[in-house]
């Protein structure tokens, strides 16, 4: 039968069909790679046209305007905002744009961020009640609210004092009161309190006292002690005399001259004597003081604490050579001496 499968004549149509694809083994090759090489073509042309480039806009100038008038010309030109708060200066700068980069007119491509600087406002928008509050850290704290603006939202007058009842230091009154909207720079005036009036201290019998029962004296009173060092050595220090009698009732912080003797060939000794002397503004009233001594052997201790008008302070010390004397003021460190 003529059309009857003949498998000797399958392998015989194979075997020619190898034998020719070997003969044009290089033409074929040649088609295989002339493909790879067009499709690879069409992907790069097909990838380039999907990533071409964002078009180029220029940056609107927003500085001085408002931020949502900023932000519809930012979205006009497809720019992206990035925006930085700060404080300003001037009350009536709040939510404007203060400054901007890229600078306007600056050429960018569509989708770029921009850096807009934002005002806040000013620090403060309304007068707080410092009623009640320590002058000394209400200061610190307006000081510091505007210590990195050129020009302060609000500033401190000098402020005045009375006698009263409260502690000394301490708020009373204030103008403009609390409340006070701010809309220019504007400045406090305080009433701070002296502490009360009048108030009596009885002088204690200093003579007789060495330097740490001094110490312990200055601690408790309320007066100021101006030593005196005398020419009169002793065996050891001591309080030879005081210019107001004991028992006497005198103001609070009244100055009492004292002389104090300090031992014979004091210099010869472990301990080395002397006068600290320290020159002090007059303060409204009395403030915390202290003397510490920082020893050779980086011992620190306390000599002394006490309250003080200011003006001329005396102290006397025994120490160990090269001790540093530190003097503090109201809590901060005002001055050295080293002992020599």
């Amino acid at each position: 039968m003529k059309n009857k499968f003949d498998i000797k004549n399958f392998r015989l149509s194979v075997t020619e069909t190898i034998d020719k694809f070997q003969e044009n083994a290089l033409l074929f090759t040649g088609v295989i790679l002339v493909s790879i090489v067009f499709m690879g073509l069409i992907c790069l042309a097909v990838f380039f046209a999907t990533v071409k480039g964002a078009e180029e806009v220029m940056v609107p100038d927003v500085k001085g305007k408002e931020l949502s008038e900023a932000l519809l010309e930012m979205q006009v030109k497809e720019l992206y905002p990035k925006l930085v708060l700060r404080y300003s200066e001037n009350p009536d700068d709040k939510g404007m744009v203060l400054s901007q980069s890229p600078k306007a007119g600056t050429i960018v491509k569509a989708g770029k961020r921009i850096n807009l600087t934002v005002s806040r406002g000013i620090v403060l928008n309304e007068i707080d009640d410092y009623i009640g509050k320590s002058f000394d850290e209400v200061k610190t704290s307006i000081q510091s609210l505007f210590s990195s603006s050129s020009k302060a939202a609000v500033k401190l007058a000098e402020p005045l004092y009375e006698y009263s009842e409260s502690e000394p230091g301490i708020i009373l009154r204030q103008d403009p009161p609390a409340g006070t909207q701010i809309y220019d720079p504007v400045e406090i005036v305080f009433v701070v309190s002296k502490g009360a009036d009048n108030q009596k201290v009885v002088v204690p019998a200093l003579k007789g006292m060495s330097i740490n029962d001094m110490y312990m004296q200055m601690r408790k009173d309320n007066l100021v002690y101006d030593f005196v060092v005398s020419e009169t050595t002793s065996d050891k220090d001591v309080i030879l005399s005081q210019s107001i009698p004991e028992n006497t009732e005198v103001e609070k912080y009244t100055r009492i001259s004292t002389e104090i003797a300090y031992p014979e060939g004091m210099m010869n000794k472990k301990l080395v004597y002397g006068l600290f002397t320290q020159e002090l503004q007059d303060y409204p009233f009395a403030v915390e003081m202290q003397l510490d001594a920082f020893g050779p052997s980086d011992d620190l201790y306390t000599l002394v604490s006490f309250t003080h008008p200011g003006g001329k302070l005396t102290i006397p010390y025994a120490v160990e050579k090269n001790t540093v004397l530190v003097f503090s003021v109201a809590g901060k460190e005002y001055s050295q001496f080293v002992v020599k």
